[in-house]
């Protein structure tokens, strides 16, 4: 029962918050944390003593810090230090710590068998920083006591630590074993009964892939732990560990990145775009409140919400800017140098950036067109959804979004049927056959826009008789509408309501027509004499030809006849 309480309420979470607006509430709280940082009075002071002093080390393990004093910096005291420590750990023999308050200032001393007492260092009174110098030998004391004898018995006993270590690397094996098998088994059982969405009847994406994350880090922290346990058990490794982080932090915060006379470190520049990251979510997040929130109550149309949200977010991206330069110790003044570059980048390089940046500052503050206007640039056509700083967005009557460059706005024509008013114009034509009675036809349009909602009634709609066609008498409807992203749906239902209407009237539509008339007749022809001698003359001969071909065929016939004859004659003789 209380895991699938726990599933719903963070599947609950999920649903309330999307993944965007969880990510801006952690850089708003990321960035308050850093501004606390960097406002903070003792900051300079504690990152000076960081570097005026120098840790103390045994195998690894910081025991405290030692400050410079008047002969020797803090680097030179800890390490000589540090080596001393080093081969006394490195010994079997047993070594005892001691104060020497003889003097001034108390001493450390190590006492190595019968030998005389090895000198460690002196405890002065910047290395006392809330106590008294013999108040801070006698508590360094302990603390050296303590890493030496750990040390010695570390090196003496390994196999106690290699027990150790193995044991630890069979509960990690056991407890991957147990992620996984609670992973696949018990939490894919759990989450349908505890998470399906009630309104969708599906499982939230979301929460599988929260859950799929919080696995594999869970699995990741395991390890990391364990081996970073196992490494910690024995002095080489540790001592190893140790100076890798102490040589990567080192790395990160030495300041070595120059930058308008100051140099900074790898942590500063880390700092400064976490914190310019957090400010560009925070005036997201403002904009998105004025829009969505403050201005939406002051009755502004949605060009000027938009407009002064635009302003907004971008007044407090510069203001943030500089206020965070600031404290982050950068000098402003160096950017001279760098504007000026911008400057002859931008005349040069990015020329179309800064035609279509000015371009969106124009559409900002003139408004010529505005967010919610209905307008056509070239062969596009649909609502503006935003203006940004280079681009326009349009969506289009098909629900596309179409990005438009604002050059585009300003240097070619634009339609927009909401600028000044958003009542528009529509004409619809209409023809009918010849014979019908325009009173009746314009009746009926009348009738077809009367009980329309879309059709404002002042004005009030109008029929003209425009022409007398080839085909039919032409009348146009004239309507107006105060939503012209409709136009082409209001048309669609203005048509069929008059046809539907003509044809219950048995008004008729007439579809193009055309008549053929044919007459009877002689053609004239006239043609040059000589052609008409030759054609006499070709005629002439052909008549000629074909006479005595009638001729030579009618002999042929006789002469083949009288053979016949003959032929028969004689078979009959024989």
């Amino acid at each position: 029962m209380i895991i699938n309480r726990f599933f719903a309420w963070v599947a609950r979470i999920i649903r309330d918050f999307s993944c965007r607006r969880l990510w801006r509430w952690c850089c708003l709280a990321l960035i308050t944390a850093s501004l606390i940082l960097l406002s903070h009075p003792h900051t300079d002071t504690v990152v000076a003593q960081t570097l005026d002093s120098e840790k103390v080390e045994v195998d690894g393990i910081p025991l405290f810090e030692l400050s410079s004093s008047k002969a020797f910096p803090a680097e030179d005291r800890a390490r000589k230090v540090n080596q001393s420590l080093q081969s006394l750990v490195s010994k079997s023999t047993q070594a005892t710590v001691i104060v020497d308050v003889s003097d001034d200032l108390p001493v450390l001393k190590v006492e190595v068998g019968a030998k005389q007492p090895l000198y460690l260092l002196t405890v002065n009174s910047q290395d006392a920083k809330w106590s008294t110098p013999e108040v801070t030998a006698r508590t360094w004391q302990k603390k050296l006591q303590q890493a030496i004898d750990r040390g010695q018995e570390e090196r003496e006993n390994p196999w106690r630590l290699i027990a150790i270590g193995s044991l630890c690397l069979l509960l990690a094996l056991i407890a991957h074993w147990g992620i996984g098998w609670f992973w696949r088994q018990k939490l894919f059982t759990l989450l349908p009964r505890a998470t399906v969405d009630p309104t969708t009847g599906d499982q939230p994406q979301s929460l599988r892939f929260l859950l799929k994350v919080i696995f594999y880090c869970l699995r990741l922290a395991l390890w990391v732990g364990t081996i970073g346990f196992i490494c910690g058990l024995f002095p080489w490794t540790r001592n190893g560990i140790y100076l890798i982080i102490n040589a990567l932090v080192q790395t990160f915060s030495t300041p070595f990145i120059p930058a308008g006379g100051k140099s900074y470190s790898v942590l500063d520049v880390a700092l400064l775009l976490v914190l310019l990251a957090g400010l560009m979510n925070l005036a997201k997040t403002v904009q998105h409140l004025l829009r969505s929130r403050v201005l939406g109550a002051t009755g502004l149309n949605r060009g000027a919400q938009e407009a002064v949200a635009f302003v907004a977010n971008y007044v407090l991206l510069f203001i943030g800017a500089m206020v965070l330069f600031q404290l982050w110790g950068f000098d402003l003044s160096s950017l001279t140098v760098f504007a000026s570059v911008l400057g002859v980048g931008i005349g040069l390089g990015l020329q179309g950036f800064a035609k279509n940046f000015i371009s969106g500052m124009v559409l900002i503050f003139e408004q010529p067109i505005k967010v919610g206007d209905f307008v056509k640039v070239g062969d596009y056509q649909g609502t503006v959804e935003r203006i940004n700083v280079r681009s326009t967005e349009i969506r289009t009557l098909d629900q596309v979004s179409i990005i438009v460059p604002n050059a585009d706005f300003l240097e070619s024509e634009v339609v927009n049927w909401d600028h000044g008013s958003s009542i528009s114009r529509l004409q619809i034509p209409v023809g009918v056959a010849y014979g019908t009675n325009p009173k009746q036809v314009r009746e009926a349009l009348m009738d077809a826009v009367a009980d329309y909602g879309s059709v404002r009634k002042d004005p009030p709609p109008r029929v003209f008789f425009t022409e007398f066609g080839d085909n039919s008498l032409n009348f146009l409807l004239l309507i107006w509408i105060d939503e012209p992203e409709k136009q082409f749906a209001i048309k669609s239902d203005l048509n069929f309501r008059i046809e539907t209407i003509l044809r219950h009237r048995e008004i008729e539509i007439p579809f193009p027509q055309r008549d053929l008339h044919l007459r009877s007749g002689k053609l004239p022809l006239d043609l040059p004499d000589e052609l008409v001698t030759s054609f006499t003359q070709l005629t002439q001969n052909l008549e000629v030809w074909l006479q005595k071909q009638s001729v030579n065929g009618i002999s042929s016939e006789i002469h083949a006849a009288d053979n016949t004859n003959s032929t028969h004659q004689d078979d009959g003789a024989s």
